[in-house]
């Protein structure tokens, strides 16, 4: 481009027709300069124009902004700029008035230059947006630029911010173009900076101000800033452990959270009636069918309540399965009690019965359950380390389902049977307590319980006619840890599993994983066969 008069003329007029845009934040009518430099025939100009939108801390610059890469901004034969409202009317940039859409109105289009200077100044404009959340992702934008072109607006924006968030974001985003700075102390303040902020996208950028040519040395020239950039590398080096660390113990304990679910039902008809029931895993996978039968009401007929079809499954998946483990317990198991290998053969025939009737009512293939819109997204924290609602909702729900399973055993008539015939099952049939009755309502609380992890399910992966049988195996081991009919035991060793799998997975793999935590139990069982918490009364002898 050559720096003739014509062009100093055209961009100091574009400079002092923008200046009271800046000076006042009038977001009416736009500088006639910048609406012909965005429908000019010569990419230059419409790059410049484009620039000079960006650096305006005006709403109306973000809003052409935004209907430029729309595809909202149109332009007319006669000079005329707007942005369309709808099919008929459109805001008159030149005026800020709402007129007719001119029937040679066409839109202004752009290639693929012009697409990343409109990023790179809407991500600039959006620093004055009225919205938090707006300010904060155009601040994290810029940061990956480092553009010392936007130096000046990001200080401004700095200047006028007061969420303490989105001005660290904005000071990073300094930073990270103050390191290509000539000035060797604003490297070294951007350096710093950048260090502090523990963000592991600026590895690369220090990384390579520490690389060496062996004609001229150091791409760094200055041993002060090497020192510096030395020590940010330690400092993300360092915030990265922690934050990998959080997040595999945060990844464990959900894991944990749902092989407690999945184990509780199961440590309550195992510890009480030592039935190895291998259709457990068949409970799970009825729950969350359950759950996506109420989806499916709700979207026929309660679509407007969309939102809290999970929190009306859980009743629908507790009594459904509780059901299926009462009619199981008194039709087949209590036939079956004392012989555990007539018992095991049994319910893995049940559980390949119940997997074929849902193939055969909803087929082979996984349905959709989605999560509701309370459940979706999730938290940032440590700065780039995303904690899932769907995830902290479930680890809440399992601990609940504790706190009231704690309660039913302790604090009520069902309870205090179930608890009579763990310790001593014929005395307890001696003094009164109907042991066949209490059986099957055991039986049907804990197969309620695995409807619900059934439902805890559905909210993180495929629900399919197999999703029990990858959890079976994992809860039986729950059990044996923790203590055969110990809730606090099944409680300690579900979340102990889930958060050794989780930090032994990123060393070895998942399959590893569990082939240590198998290896871990083995051990421990041989020198403790009681588990965690060892089981009391005469039933132990």
């Amino acid at each position: 481009m050559m720096w003739t008069r014509s062009f100093w003329r055209r961009w100091l007029a574009v400079a002092l027709l923008t200046l009271p845009l800046v000076c006042s934040g009038a977001t009416e009518p736009v500088a006639p300069a910048i609406l012909s430099g965005l429908t000019s025939d010569n990419n230059n100009d419409r790059i410049e124009a484009i620039n000079a939108l960006g650096q305006l801390s005006s709403p109306i610059a973000a809003d052409v902004l935004a209907a430029l890469g729309d595809g909202r901004l149109l332009s007319t034969t006669n000079g005329q700029v707007l942005i369309s409202e709808g099919a008929e009317r459109a805001l008159d940039l030149a005026t800020g008035e709402s007129v007719a859409i001119a029937p040679d109105a066409q839109p202004v289009m752009l290639n693929n230059r012009l697409r990343r200077a409109l990023q790179t100044a809407l991500a600039s404009s959006e620093l004055f947006s009225k919205q938090p959340a707006v300010r904060l992702a155009a601040a994290q934008r810029l940061q990956k630029e480092a553009d010392t072109a936007r130096t000046p607006v990001i200080e401004r924006a700095l200047a006028a911010e007061l969420d303490p968030e989105i001005k660290r974001a904005l000071n990073v985003a300094l930073a990270s173009a103050a390191i290509k700075s000539a000035d060797a102390g604003e490297r070294l303040r951007a350096v710093t900076a950048l260090g502090v902020s523990g963000d592991p996208t600026f590895r690369p950028a220090l990384a390579a101000m520490l690389a060496q040519d062996a004609k001229s040395g150091f791409v760094e020239p200055d041993a002060k800033v090497r020192a510096a950039t030395l020590e940010a590398l330690r400092q993300i080096d360092a915030h990265q452990t922690i934050v990998s660390w959080v997040g595999n113990i945060f990844y464990g304990l959900s894991l944990g959270s749902v092989l407690l679910l999945a184990a509780l039902g199961l440590a309550i008809t195992f510890g009480l009636m030592g039935v190895i029931n291998m259709a457990h895993g068949e409970l799970l996978m009825i729950g969350a069918y359950s759950t996506y039968l109420v989806q499916l009401l709700f979207k026929s007929f309660l679509p407007a309540w969309m939102s809290w079809y999970v929190v009306a499954a859980l009743p629908v998946a507790f009594l459904l399965t509780a059901l299926v483990g009462m009619a199981l317990e008194r039709t087949v198991i209590r036939w079956l009690y004392g012989r555990p290998l007539e018992t095991l053969l049994a319910t893995w025939g049940i559980s390949l019965c119940l997997m074929q009737a849902v193939r055969s009512v909803f087929g082979a293939q996984n349905v959709e359950v989605s999560n509701p819109s309370w459940m979706s997204g999730g938290v940032t924290v440590l700065g780039n380390l995303a904690l899932s609602y769907n995830r902290l909702v479930i680890i809440g729900f399992a601990l609940c389902v504790v706190v009231v399973v704690w309660l039913v055993l302790n604090f009520t008539r069902l309870g205090l049977f179930v608890r009579a015939i763990t310790q001593n099952r014929r005395m307890a049939d001696c003094v009164g307590v109907p042991t066949g009755r209490i059986d099957m309502l055991a039986f049907g609380l804990g197969s309620g319980i695995a409807g619900l992890a059934g439902v805890a399910l559905s909210q993180l992966g495929n629900v399919g006619p197999d999703l029990g049988r990858s959890y079976i195996v994992d809860s039986f081991m729950v059990v044996v840890l923790g203590g055969v009919g110990q809730l606090a035991g099944t409680v300690v060793a579900a979340l102990g599993l889930g958060a050794l799998n989780k930090i032994i997975e990123p060393f070895w793999g998942a399959v590893i994983a569990k082939i240590v935590i198998l290896l871990v139990i083995v051990l421990f069982v041989q020198k403790r066969p009681q588990g965690l918490f060892a089981p009391k009364g005469r039933s132990v002898e």
